[in-house]
């Protein structure tokens, strides 16, 4: 059974080439099926389709999301596709008729303004990971990219006396301009913290870790838990949360929802227009709370 898991993971590097978030995912979402057989003493490649259904239900009843339960149902359906095709089950498992109770779709975690500008205060300038860490969340929340965007981002992606940045790549490509903080931010990070992090190492990155590689997305997650847990912020804070955050916030002060979609870099409107959900939403709850006769 290992080898078959093993070889279902080579396949799709191999030949479906998924990105590596993309198969770590589909890997824990088997294993953890397997472990769940495991603890029933069944293999793998005995189960039914009702097994499948039995697990799913039991995770969303230990409080996994709908949206959780759905991914597993999908790396399931793939894994089982790539065994019957070469030949170690003799039918794929029946899995369409799964159907998944989602629940009401929650909305993306927004702060404050309060809320980011705590943030935002935490990390020390004076240190060189301080400063570096300033920057990459000012710049996160000044224009509003994804956290993939900005670990890919490379020094002349940045220009400083316009005081924009140049971010994503393909159709989702674009020019932001940065707020004049997280422009100083950027500037001092340039020029004390960055040469001191890469050292004598030619670097092309932006952003580089304490060894002046290029950060990783792992690293700017735990940089960025540290800093709530610094500042003392109860929500769950993630890299989206401030690319969330700065798109309510424009909304709020009454940005077109055709430019925030370019900001966004969005090319379907309708990932731009969940935000206007949001803001409705947060208008009322102001006036429920505040109207004296709501």
């Amino acid at each position: 059974m290992l080898d078959l898991i093993h070889a279902y993971e080579d396949y799709l590097v191999r030949e479906k080439h998924a990105s590596s978030n993309t198969v770590s995912s589909y890997m824990r979402d088997i294993r953890q099926f397997v472990d769940w057989l495991r603890r029933k003493e069944e293999s793998i490649l005995d189960v039914a389709s009702t097994d499948v259904s039995d697990y799913l239900s039991e995770i969303q009843s230990r409080g996994k999301s709908g949206a959780t339960a759905s991914r597993s149902l999908a790396s399931l359906k793939n894994f089982f596709m790539y065994a019957a095709s070469i030949g170690a089950m003799a039918n794929p498992l029946a899995l369409d008729e799964i159907h998944i109770d989602r629940g009401a779709k929650r909305l993306p975690q927004v702060l404050t303004n309060q809320e980011v500008e705590l943030l935002l205060s935490q990390p020390d300038c004076a240190d060189s990971k301080g400063c570096r860490d300033k920057a990459m969340m000012e710049l996160l929340y000044a224009t509003g990219m994804r956290v993939s965007e900005l670990i890919d981002l490379d020094v002349n992606d940045v220009d400083l006396e316009l005081a924009t940045v140049k971010c994503g790549s393909g159709k989702n490509g674009r020019i932001v301009p940065v707020y004049p903080a997280a422009s100083e931010a950027l500037a001092d990070y340039l020029r004390k913290s960055r040469p001191v992090l890469v050292g004598i190492q030619e670097q092309t990155a932006l952003f580089v870790n304490v060894s002046g590689t290029r950060m990783s997305r792992q690293g700017f997650w735990k940089i960025l838990k540290y800093y709530q847990v610094r500042a003392g912020i109860e929500k769950e804070i993630t890299p989206h949360t401030l690319r969330h955050s700065f798109a309510v916030h424009l909304l709020e002060n009454g940005a077109d929802l055709g430019v925030l979609q370019e900001l966004m870099g969005h090319s379907d409107i309708s990932s731009t227009q969940k935000y206007t959900q949001m803001v409705s939403q947060k208008i009322q709850s102001v006036y429920r709370k505040c109207h004296p006769k709501a």
